[in-house]
């Protein structure tokens, strides 16, 4: 295992931590105050019950658990690439990446999620939790090396959409569900599950195929899970969690996919992002924000012709 240690501030440190988990592959992220045990250690106390005060220290170091080196090497390149010294929400600082030795992080891990609601009786239950007593509607879920656990504002907005009635649901509902960029899957077996007739879900990374097929079968739901070359024809909804700029080049090739009359459902967008992405996917159809949460927003449209 090896261990990558960024150092963010707070304006910045939720979104390094939800990229680091849901993006780039790390296993485990914790936080702790870079001035700790110092004269300038801060203390970041809430009230029970209540989030804390402030998301991050005013130096914050974020360590994130790699199964292999070059991921970690990876992902600090990825994120110093972005990174701009001039721009508070967006600087870090690499601080080390190190080997660390045997401990049990799969519990460590899994310590990090809980069962999710993401709409009255719907939840997300880890494979590893018992469902709370008041879930009428559970996808059992087991992340693996693959992004979407629920737990992310992107993919609860997701959720709470596909869960909803609102215009179109009737339509899709009965129809054919396309999940691009699967991730674990949780998207594409929510689809199965609220009653499409078919689902097909797609993925760059293979382990993101395995995790899909793994946690389709542990919620007995039957889909299709390979490769992007798998997808053939036009569905009734295209979903797709991933972030703005490859949604942006996709825009053609997604919209290709949306029946006419159906409908086209995008998150991984930044608030600030949506006038970019509704610019890209104008030639096709129209975007409306749908949803915000935690400064992200969903963004969707019906395909007309």
């Amino acid at each position: 295992m090896f261990e990558l240690k960024i150092l963010a501030n707070p304006r910045n440190v939720e979104a390094v931590g939800d990229l680091l988990l849901e993006s780039l592959g790390a296993l485990a992220v914790s936080v702790e105050d870079a001035d700790a045990d110092s004269a300038d250690e801060e203390a970041l106390f809430g009230e029970p019950g209540l989030p804390a005060p402030a998301p991050g220290w005013n130096r914050s170091v974020l360590s994130a658990l790699f199964a292999e080196a070059t991921a970690a090497t990876d992902a600090a390149t990825w994120l110093l690439a972005r990174s701009d010294e001039d721009d508070p929400d967006a600087a870090v600082h690499l601080q080390a990446i190190v080997e660390v030795g045997d401990q049990d992080w799969v519990r460590i891990t899994q310590q990090q999620f809980e069962p999710v609601p993401v709409a009255p009786g719907f939840w997300i239950v880890p494979s590893w939790h018992t469902p709370p007593a008041q879930a009428t509607q559970v996808i059992r879920l087991d992340p693996g090396l693959a992004f979407g656990t629920g737990t992310h504002p992107t993919t609860r907005m997701c959720l709470r959409w596909l869960a909803g009635d609102g215009p179109g649901a009737a339509a899709w509902k009965r129809g054919r569900a396309l999940d691009y960029g699967c991730g674990s899957g949780i998207l594409a077996i929510a689809a199965a599950q609220l009653g499409a007739s078919s689902v097909v879900a797609v993925d760059i990374d293979p382990a993101a195929v395995q995790a899909t097929e793994a946690n389709a079968a542990a919620n007995q739901v039957t889909l299709q899970a390979g490769l992007p070359d798998l997808v053939q024809g036009r569905f009734d909804l295209v979903v797709a969690n991933i972030l703005a700029t490859p949604l942006q080049l996709l825009a053609p090739l997604l919209c290709s996919h949306v029946e006419p009359g159906g409908w086209l459902v995008l998150a991984g967008i930044l608030d600030r992002q949506t006038g970019d992405l509704q610019g890209a996917y104008a030639p096709w159809l129209k975007l409306v924000a749908a949803d915000h949460l935690d400064g992200w927003v969903l963004l969707v449209g019906r395909r007309d012709t």
